[in-house]
């Protein structure tokens, strides 16, 4: 099943990719901007609260869908970049085993304990 789980956010991430293809986007900008959502985790330094909550807010593909297709309704160049980009963001950190924070600290994920063997 993890396997699985894991093909899906990769498919996830190609379909973030392909909308940033579709309208011309540089690859530059896209590789510069894939790291932007993580600009969230500067909170932690407000405490573990605020860090998983502005990381979670920055993470969260239900917003990142929300102003892709608000992008996409009312013609805003930066609203469907911002939709690609979190969401292709979100579903790349989740390939690799990153999810969204709960209040204990950094390592803790929806997906399990970050660094846990």
């Amino acid at each position: 099943m993890k396997i699985i789980l894991k093909l899906e956010e990769l498919a996830m991430l190609l379909l973030a990719v392909y909308a940033l293809y579709s309208v011309q986007v540089s690859w530059w900008v896209y590789l510069i901007l894939a790291l932007g959502p993580d600009i969230s985790m500067i909170g932690y330094l407000a405490g573990n609260r605020v860090g998983a909550f502005s990381y979670n807010l920055f993470h969260h593909k239900g917003i990142a869908v929300l102003l892709f297709l608000t992008g996409c309704i009312w013609p805003s160049w930066g609203l469907y970049l911002a939709g690609a980009i979190i969401f292709g963001h979100a579903s790349m950190d989740r390939f690799f085993g990153y999810g969204l924070k709960y209040e204990e600290g950094f390592k803790f994920t929806h997906l399990g304990e970050i660094g846990k063997k």
